[in-house]
């Protein structure tokens, strides 16, 4: 975390400086290079969560893994929803209404069926070991494309 020091009341930078010591300090948080990565690391979060809650696992090529995640957060920024980007919809915009493929869908919530491989099963022959993703590792996964 970085730090910034400041004897300005207030700036664009530090809004509000807290003081500490008799000098102003401000703590300043590094995004993650804009509202898009935030919106990736909140589905790799997400999609983090939801596979060690439902006890599944991404799949052995993460960048299958890196493309949904990328694919459910460009979904949540322009539709509202993480809907989900492995299937072909007529109308995205009724659909995320609806919520049915709304990530975690209803196959996966109901009998753990990820269309996307997103979520697999330990005995699904592509399901991987791991149950984490970097923000890294989707930036370089989908930077080709």
């Amino acid at each position: 975390m970085m730090s910034i020091t400041t004897t300005a009341a207030s700036s664009p930078l530090c809004p509000a400086p807290v003081s500490r010591g008799g000098r102003r300090r401000c703590v300043v948080r590094a995004q993650a290079g804009g509202e898009a990565d935030k919106s990736v690391e909140i589905m790799r979060k997400f999609s983090e969560q939801y596979a060690r809650r439902s006890s599944t696992f991404f799949c052995s090529d993460k960048s299958v893994t890196a493309v949904v995640i990328k694919g459910l957060a460009d979904h949540k920024d322009t539709l509202g929803a993480p809907l989900c980007p492995c299937r072909h919809y007529d109308d995205k915009t009724a659909e995320a209404a609806q919520g049915f493929w709304n990530c975690p869908c209803v196959p996966m919530r109901e009998r753990k069926e990820c269309h996307c491989m997103l979520f697999l099963t330990p005995d699904n022959d592509f399901a991987g070991e791991d149950q984490v993703i970097s923000l890294e590792e989707i930036k370089e996964a989908t930077s080709k494309f």
